[in-house]
């Protein structure tokens, strides 16, 4: 992580966003803390963090609600760090647009990696390229946008750097663990239901069928393939 960011904590559980403010700060970070929905809003409105820590059981109100809420205003990692260990938990808070999960009790040293893992997922990948085509779809690497047709689409940053990952890769069988280790980072190899996930929001946003896809195409056993015969 670059010195000297900015984190919202939104958790309920005093001791916790207490321990979670004193780790950032011994690395001199500064924190900002909310304990519910109302509150969290209220500090976006105000300030700009660099990273969002979200508990999913808020005392007003349901975590997701929120990363939908932040989702459609802001483009910022978010990070939940919640008790809810089930599978369909998870999955439908990366769903609602968060980057990643942790799961209650923790390890701040895994939590604080999590983070700067997070955080270089938001760094644009690099190339030289100032705009990436196929067909019918177009990156525009300065603006952070993405064009199907002359519709702009509406990408979370994760599914953006996925979507550029695969479309600098195009017509490449991509194993599921090396899409994870580029996209996610390191220690995220296993993660598959990440990579699920995000694979099926990209297919509900850029391709006309999800069940017979265009772009995205599954190599049975192995990973993805992103199809480009246009360019």
């Amino acid at each position: 992580m670059k010195p000297h960011q900015q984190i919202l904590i939104v958790e309920d559980d005093e001791a916790i966003s207490r321990l979670l403010q004193l780790a950032f700060g011994q690395l001199g970070h500064k924190t900002l803390l909310a304990k519910d929905r109302q509150s969290a809003l209220r500090e976006l409105q105000t300030r700009s963090p660099d990273i969002i820590l979200l508990d999913l059981g808020l005392p007003d109100g349901d975590g997701k609600e929120l990363i939908k809420t932040i989702r459609s205003q802001l483009s910022v990692p978010i990070i939940i760090v919640s008790a809810r260990n089930n599978e369909q938990e998870i999955i439908a808070a990366l769903d609602a647009g968060a980057d990643d999960y942790v799961t209650k009790p923790f390890s701040t040293n895994e939590l604080l990696a999590r983070v700067r893992s997070t955080q270089r997922r938001f760094m644009i990948l690099q190339t030289s390229d100032a705009l990436i085509t196929c067909n019918d779809i177009t990156i525009d690497v300065e603006q952070l946008s993405v064009h199907k047709g002359d519709t702009l689409m509406k990408l979370t940053p994760t599914e953006f750097n996925l979507l550029k990952y695969l479309m600098l890769h195009r017509n490449q069988v991509l194993p599921h663990t090396k899409i994870l280790k580029e996209v996610w980072g390191i220690g995220y190899q296993h993660e598959m239901q990440y990579l699920r996930t995000y694979i099926n929001a990209l297919r509900k946003k850029i391709e006309i069928s999800t069940t017979s896809p265009k772009y995205i195409q599954t190599e049975l056993g192995i990973g993805y393939r992103f199809v480009c015969t246009g360019n």
